[in-house]
């Protein structure tokens, strides 16, 4: 290395990468070849290999023969659990994770890098759009980001709270201060973990900031994260968080359950009902709680009206006494009353 590659190198933002890892054979290489690809090399680069099958961890130890990434080892606990213990095995200065199924662009951290502001004492993380492709890598479109975020960068508890945040690990450079200074990842969760830590570094007072440029490509299939009963319960887990962490404020004409968590979060839990019942699968009875949970919260919550209370007991009543094969029926036959019932009657009217 010349004398000048080693000042600029000695003087720039020291940044670990950290990719959790769970029977991830099949995606890891990519993942990994990107991160040992990018125009500015990352000072650490830790795989976090969390409970997988022997023969998973195998491989992906014969992988680290070939690229000089450390493996940290440890029991099953999901992809927060997972990101917190790599970024305790590592000690520079900032965090970028990356998902074992995604892959970075060329200039990541680079791009990454330069847009941390200087002199912002209160920095708390950089987040930027990202690539949708399919499970090959094939994009399918290259503004993810921009085209759901309300807000880019995020100014509000209201929108964080209204709206998914969008704000995507694999595409995000944290700063260690205001990730140590929020504990890092609820490990409660296997899905919105990073809602939760992100609004969690906003609440904090430590800032955010946008890059409007594409830095990582997220390959979503249906072996993701995304998808399955984790997520499911991690939605309900956070709302459960999100209504215990912001009850509502009369006096300052703040109704969080009415106006923010409801419209996000209701139809949700109507639909995971309905799939159960059409299914008539093993979740069907803890859908059923969720959704009682849910209604419950609603129907005792004063500043929700009566319309929508109603609504959403008859939505209940329906769906309690709805067979799989009703349910079906419904879904083919869109002009049918009922299917408006079951798609419309939960709307939030205060």
């Amino acid at each position: 290395m010349s004398d000048a590659n080693a000042s600029n190198h000695a003087s720039r933002p020291t940044v670990v990468v950290v990719i959790p890892f769970y029977n991830g054979a099949d995606f890891i290489e990519r993942s990994v070849k990107s991160v040992f690809n990018q125009t500015v090399p990352a000072d650490e680069v830790i795989v976090v290999n969390d409970g997988s099958r022997p023969e998973e961890r195998e491989a992906l130890g014969a992988l680290s023969t070939r690229y000089p990434f450390r493996i940290v080892d440890k029991e099953n606990g999901g992809q927060g659990s997972a990101r917190n213990a790599g970024v305790a095995a590592s000690t520079s200065a900032y965090i970028c994770f990356l998902d074992q199924d995604d892959f970075y662009l060329p200039n990541h951290i680079e791009l990454l890098v330069n847009a941390i502001p200087a002199g912002d004492a209160r920095f708390g993380y950089v987040y930027a759009d990202l690539y949708e492709a399919d499970v090959d890598g094939n994009v399918v479109r290259t503004e993810l980001v921009k085209q759901h975020a309300k807000h880019n960068p995020k100014t509000s508890i209201f929108d964080l709270l209204r709206y998914d945040m969008f704000v995507l690990p694999s595409a995000t450079i944290v700063g260690r201060a205001a990730f140590d200074a929020v504990g890092g990842f609820d490990p409660q969760f296997m899905g919105f973990e990073d809602d939760d830590l992100f609004l969690r570094i906003f609440r904090k007072g430590y800032s955010n900031h946008y890059l409007d440029r594409a830095v990582t490509v997220w390959c979503i299939h249906t072996e993701s994260t995304s998808f399955g009963i984790r997520m499911i319960r991690s939605r309900y887990r956070f709302f459960k968080k999100l209504a215990q962490t912001f009850p509502d404020e009369p006096k300052r004409g703040r109704f969080y359950l009415r106006d923010y968590l409801m419209p996000r979060f209701g139809k949700l839990f109507v639909d995971h009902a309905i799939q159960a019942i059409k299914l008539d699968n093993e979740y069907r009875g803890e859908m059923f709680e969720h959704l009682d949970d849910y209604v419950h919260m609603v129907v005792t919550n004063p500043y929700v009206g009566v319309r929508a209370k109603t609504k959403l007991r008859i939505t209940r009543f329906l769906l309690a006494h709805s067979s799989p094969g009703m349910v079906r029926a419904i879904g083919t036959a869109t002009k049918f009353p009922l299917i408006r019932g079951f798609r419309r009657i939960y709307r939030t009217e205060a």
